[in-house]
């Protein structure tokens, strides 16, 4: 039933989500394309709710503009998060926050994946000593200001281990603020993504009644028949689409890659050998998908900014000589095909928004166990 349900939001029509009597008022901070935004309105959708964004924050404007274009009734701004909410936690709240609240109105939702990349095992200059990750207790003081009933918050696993401890204040600040907080490292393959993707998560509730650990720990696999979702699954339909637009279209290779890999088809293999490798990853790795294909029978690794390229991963496609466009990589972050990426002209930018993108089933997911408690307080049920 999920897996149905599921593929029928991966590859259908955009359903009218603005368009119902009750809505679930939406705040999404460091909203990139908006893949919480998704998970969230999908996940009232389904109980016959509507969504109404209050305001969307993010930095990059390509971020913005897809967000815009997605979820047109939706208060976006192109701003940095701490320029809105400017005042220490704990603090009373300067004009500026005031000035957000009244504009903001009432707020069910609080969701944010602040930047990550500071505490990413793939940076090595800064790892976890980052001036971003600071921006992660703005999401304690956005709750601050906002008041929202539910807050949650997504990074990846190493934030626990930031040099400024930004997780630990961050929830101390939520508790000060009258939250009951719950934090868990979530295998998003379990919930119904078709990539290895551990995130860590906060979930913060109003409702002192509700245990948000015990949310978190009641979350289960999306299908009883089989452990994860695979390659197969998510993008095994789009072998005969065509190729004709950034979107659609895969990055194109170096003389020296696309050699790479021939070398994998034509021995029918998904490892690239040590000897076949670019001298400097010919060392002592743990890097084995580097350079890989990817299986149709399996998830696929985690899906990053680097996907067009197969010296950043297990990119190759399963049985094509190229590795995998946009569309396949943001199927593999379970982003529905309705959604719009037409306003953005560079690769790059269309990886890192595809890259860093929330998979919205952690939104369906969470919403599924706290929109029904939210609709009971609400005199919606």
């Amino acid at each position: 039933m999920a897996c149905e349900a599921d593929a029928d939001f991966l590859r259908g029509s955009r359903p009218a989500y603005e368009k119902r009597r009750r809505n679930v008022h939406v705040v999404d901070l460091f909203a990139g394309c908006g893949g919480l935004t998704v998970g969230i309105a999908e996940s009232a959708h389904r109980r016959g709710l509507g969504l109404k964004v209050g305001l969307s924050v993010d930095l990059d404007k390509d971020a913005c503009d897809v967000y815009r274009n997605n979820f047109p009734g939706a208060r976006v701004k192109n701003t940095s998060v701490e320029d809105l909410f400017d005042g220490k936690l704990g603090a009373p709240l300067t004009a500026t926050e005031r000035s957000v609240r009244r504009d903001t109105g009432s707020v069910d939702l609080l969701v944010g994946g602040p930047p990550c990349q500071g505490h990413s095992d793939l940076n090595n200059h800064t790892r976890r000593k980052d001036p971003r990750n600071s921006l992660y207790a703005r999401m304690a003081r956005a709750a601050e200001v906002l008041r929202p009933e539910i807050v949650l918050i997504e990074n990846v696993p190493t934030v626990q281990h930031d040099v400024e401890q930004v997780v630990e204040s961050t929830k101390d600040a939520l508790e000060r603020a009258q939250y009951v907080v719950g934090e868990a490292v979530i295998d998003l393959s379990v919930l119904g993504a078709p990539q290895r993707r551990h995130r860590h998560v906060i979930l913060a509730l109003r409702d002192r009644r509700r245990n948000p650990q015990s949310v978190l720990e009641s979350l289960e696999h999306r299908c009883n028949d089989h452990p994860q979702r695979t390659v197969g699954w998510a993008i095994a339909d789009l072998r005969r689409a065509k190729q004709n637009g950034l979107f659609t279209r895969p990055s194109a290779s170096s003389s020296a890659n696309a050699a790479r890999i021939r070398y994998l088809f034509e021995n029918h293999v998904y490892e690239l050998p040590n000897e076949e490798r670019p001298a400097c990853h010919q060392s002592d790795h743990s890097y084995r998908s580097m350079y890989g294909r990817l299986k149709w029978s399996e998830p696929a690794q985690t899906v990053t900014t680097g996907f067009g390229s197969m010296g950043q991963g297990r990119y190759v496609h399963p049985s094509q000589r190229r590795t995998i466009t946009p569309h396949e990589a943001a199927r593999l972050q379970m982003l529905p095909d309705w959604m719009e990426f037409k306003s953005v002209k560079t690769r790059v930018s269309l990886s890192q928004l595809i890259g860093n993108a929330v998979p919205p089933v952690l939104g369906i997911a969470i919403g599924e166990k706290v929109l029904p408690a939210l609709a009971r307080k609400r005199g919606w049920e």
